[in-house]
């Protein structure tokens, strides 16, 4: 037994503490690792955060200078359509055809003419159909990124700005289009219900709507076709968007951008996808625009458009009232793009006009044998003065895309180059012609002898114009 001594209960407290600390350097040790450990994956999180910013930044710049190379591209591919035609002249009069040749649709061939500058796959869909291999050139192609274009004439479709100009003709024009367009017996049934504000919208309404959207004058326009010039407004408009609560008001000015149509009353999300934009991927589906010339492009637009257009001039016709000439008409105008493959179908305005009154050859006479019933217009010259055969206002749709290890980045690009000011490729605006100036009607004078110095009007002329076009609208998404 041991003894009892002061040093014996020392040591054996002593022990009793030893005892009770045991592990505290573990608790230590384990609570630091801990700690460590959720610093460094939050150290590792907020890296592969940062990390994968940086990454798509990068991406994303890389397929929007991808997409930009695409709109340039594109720009310089339609500047080359006047060089082109030149070129195609001789083989056009040794068809035997009369006058100059048509305008060549080169837009619709973008991705096989622009396959070289692309990534491989489109290198390799244009060495497949034209025997060539890209390897052949210099500083062609990329490895980093891809394009994708879709060219879009919009002279090809309706503008619903034309009506800004705020003479009767314009508006007339622009309103006959409309409403032959939306009077199909078929979509009666889309204007009997209340719009989302609780009103009634018919065709008539809707169409004065939109003319009234972008003219400047107060007075309503009854978007009558058949009136007269002098019964072209029926009093002042109405202050309609007030009283049904909406924030705004008549713009009195043209629209800038798609999306502002809908602000109009009647454009509901239905009117939206029937007549504006039926199919947001394919952007050649639209029938209305807020660009282009005025005049609609008889040879470049749709079959839905063309119908519009016949209705506009003779709303009564059984082509405008009986599905089955609807039909017809629609068959007709498919199998005649299909058989010229992309050339032009209308030589001139009075070419469509004839072929749908069953006179002339070609298409004229393709109707005729379907048993399309010709039509007959009130005002022939007015339908002529509605279209015409060229496109100088286009759409650039450029999507770039950069591969990724997880991912895919895409930037797309909407840019509206207006070509009407555009001198031709490889000639400045000081040496156009008064071939050229009839034409283009916004071009400056012709210029003076070459011993005689520019004129500050044709020095202004020469900084204006652009062979590239005007780029009137951009969008990035």
């Amino acid at each position: 037994m041991k003894a009892d001594t002061p040093l014996a209960r020392v040591k054996s407290r002593m022990a009793v503490a030893r005892r009770k600390r045991r592990g505290v350097a573990l608790l230590m040790v384990l609570g630091s690792l801990a700690v460590l450990t959720v610093l460094v994956v939050e150290l590792q999180e907020q890296s592969s955060s940062t990390l994968s910013a940086a990454l798509a930044e990068r991406d994303a710049l890389k397929a929007e200078y991808h997409a930009r190379s695409g709109v340039n591209l594109s720009r310089m591919l339609i500047a080359t359509e006047q060089p082109i035609r030149q070129t195609f002249a001789p083989l056009w009069a040794a068809m035997g055809q009369k006058g100059a040749p048509p305008q060549i649709p080169v837009w619709k061939f973008t991705s096989l003419v622009l396959g070289p500058f692309n990534c491989p796959e489109s290198q390799a869909e244009f060495a497949r159909v034209t025997q060539a291999s890209p390897d052949s050139g210099k500083n062609l192609g990329s490895t980093e990124g891809c394009f994708d274009i879709r060219i879009i004439d919009e002279d090809a479709k309706i503008n619903v700005n034309s009506g800004s100009r705020g003479d009767p003709f314009s508006q007339r024009q622009v309103g006959a289009a409309v409403l032959g367009l939306l009077s199909s017996p078929q979509y009666a049934p889309l204007f009997e219900n209340a719009d989302s504000d609780g009103q009634y919208s018919n065709q008539p309404t809707i169409c004065g709507a939109l003319v009234d959207w972008t003219d400047e004058d107060e007075n309503a326009y009854p978007c009558d076709p058949l009136a007269d010039a002098a019964s072209a407004s029926q009093g002042p408009e109405d202050n309609y968007y007030q009283t049904v609560g909406l924030p705004y008001l008549r713009k009195n000015a043209p629209f800038d951008s798609m999306d502002e149509v809908r602000l109009v009353r009647g454009i509901s999300d239905d009117f939206w996808a029937t007549f504006v934009d039926p199919n947001p991927a394919d952007p050649d589906s639209r029938v209305l625009t807020v660009w282009g010339q005025g005049k609609v492009n008889v040879n470049t637009a749709n079959a839905q458009t063309l119908l519009a257009l016949a209705c506009a001039g003779a709303p009564e016709a059984p082509l405008c009232i009986d599905p089955e000439q609807m039909s017809l008409f629609l068959m007709a105008v498919t199998l005649a793009r299909e058989v010229t493959q992309g050339m032009p179908v209308f030589k001139s305005p009075r070419g469509f006009v004839r072929a749908l009154q069953g006179k002339g050859k070609g298409i004229g006479a393709l109707f005729a044998a379907l048993g399309l019933e010709p039509i007959t217009f009130k005002d022939p010259k007015l339908v002529e003065k509605a279209v015409q055969t060229e496109s100088r206002v286009f759409s650039i749709y450029v999507d770039g895309v950069v591969p990724g290890r997880h991912r895919e980045t895409r930037v797309r690009l909407h840019d509206v180059v207006d070509f009407r000011s555009a001198n031709e490729l490889g000639a400045s605006a000081a040496e156009d012609t008064e071939e050229t100036k009839n034409k283009n009607p916004d071009a400056t004078a012709s210029a003076a002898p070459s011993n005689e110095p520019l004129t500050p009007e044709q020095i202004a002329a020469a900084l204006a114009s652009d062979p590239l076009g005007v780029i009137i609208y951009h969008r990035i998404e």
